[in-house]
């Protein structure tokens, strides 16, 4: 089993609380939780680069197949950005270059100046085309 480092385990607790505190929206159907459960084997590439394990390019591929509606795109924005904020020695850099690296991708970029009410994506009868 994988040992968290102090500022991983901060990261991991705080979108813990955010999924529990977080006002729910109707509309939505992807949670903080989702979120978090999804992209918490992406914490320490984020944190000290190294390997990207392949429990968070997994974790990213299936957040994005979540994706239904634009709500879903902006609440795992406010999630994840949130969630960056609050853990120390994130480098957001990294954290960008996650999609590249998993061979997918992210329909926002991850930045404290992300408006994450501005994103989204518009479904159509061949693929996702994500909207930024």
């Amino acid at each position: 089993m994988a040992k968290f480092a102090g500022g991983e385990v901060a990261f991991v607790g705080v979108i813990a609380c955010m999924s529990l505190c977080a006002s729910p929206r109707v509309d939505a159907t992807i949670t903080c939780l989702n979120v978090t459960n999804w992209l918490t084997p992406c914490i320490s590439y984020g944190a000290m680069g190294g390997s990207v394990p392949m429990e968070c390019c997994t974790g990213i591929h299936e957040l994005n197949a979540a994706y239904k509606t634009t709500e879903d795109v902006r609440k795992a924005c406010s999630c994840f950005q949130n969630g960056a904020a609050m853990s120390p020695g994130v480098d957001y850099d990294r954290l960008n270059e996650l999609p590249g690296k998993c061979s997918s991708n992210y329909p926002y970029r991850v930045s404290p100046d992300t408006d994450c009410s501005k994103v989204g994506f518009a479904l159509s009868a061949q693929s996702s085309k994500y909207l930024i």
